[in-house]
């Protein structure tokens, strides 16, 4: 897919297994195998890595929102193809990279939401427990059902624990029993959670306010809550104080003093 500096108008979408589509600065990213209740095979593989890839390189975009079509969020790896599921790479075994989606780790700082629509499960919650904000429809069930088919839960029991207590986190991992929207929102696993027909502008809402901050500021500072969590106390303020200025030297840090000064909003550029 190309660059957004390529493309011929503000909205471009990949017709396939996964979709990236950007209106203004908002981007929807779709699981779209609503016949396989948006299970993940090899094709939806290779599209979620190039949408998400599309996102981060994409500098028109400051903000993602994920969701599925159909009635499922995403309903797990796809039994049927499970090796394509995880993605495929030449080398060895032990040289097989781990880090290359967004559910394993793929860096990106812009915000992003997910907006689950319905079930949601093994590799679907992984990514939205990835995202930094989790809305939730009333329909929405959550679950991590691996060990009831003999596999083991690894990125998902790494990122469970900074979502929910560890008890919670150890009933979903460890019995595979799906929880429904409602539970989900107690335990704390889904943020907020909405009435299904206002989910998805809910989302939107949300995606715009994020619009209103100072791009490479939110960047820096999303970086920071999720990095200096596992850092060294004065690692992370040292850091955190080299980005601050280095946002500080920005055009945008100029503007939002000038903006302030003339009293009226701010025009960002993400420079």
């Amino acid at each position: 897919m190309g660059k957004a500096g390529e493309m011929s108008d503000e909205m471009s979408e990949q017709t396939s297994a996964a979709t990236y589509q950007r209106d203004g600065r908002i981007a929807t990213i779709t699981y779209n195998r609503p016949e396989a209740l948006n299970a993940v095979n090899g094709a939806m593989r290779q599209a979620l890595d190039a949408a998400w890839t599309e996102f981060r390189e994409d500098d028109e975009a400051w903000v993602a929102i994920v969701t599925g079509a159909g009635r499922a969020f995403c309903a797990g790896a796809d039994l049927r193809d499970p090796a394509g599921s995880t993605g495929t790479w030449p080398g060895s075994f032990w040289e097989w990279p781990t880090i290359t989606t967004f559910e394993s780790g793929m860096e990106i700082w812009k915000p992003t939401i997910a907006a689950v629509n319905g079930p949601c499960i093994g590799y679907g919650l992984t990514a939205v427990l990835a995202c930094d904000f989790v809305l939730a429809s009333d329909r929405a069930s959550f679950a991590y059902p691996e060990v009831r088919l003999g596999q083991a839960t690894i990125v998902g029991a790494l990122r469970l624990p900074d979502h929910v207590a560890i008890p919670d986190a150890l009933e979903l991992l460890l019995t595979g029993d799906p929880i429904d929207a409602e539970r989900a929102g107690e335990i704390g696993l889904a943020w907020r959670v909405h009435p299904h027909e206002e989910l998805l502008d809910a989302a939107r809402g949300l995606g715009e306010r994020l619009c209103q901050g100072a791009p490479l500021a939110v960047r820096a500072t999303n970086e920071m809550v999720r990095r200096g969590r596992r850092m060294d106390w004065t690692d992370a303020v040292r850091m955190g104080e080299t980005m601050r200025r280095v946002v500080g030297q920005s055009e945008d840090s100029a503007e939002g003093v000038r903006a302030w000064a003339e009293e009226r909003d701010p025009r960002w550029k993400a420079r």
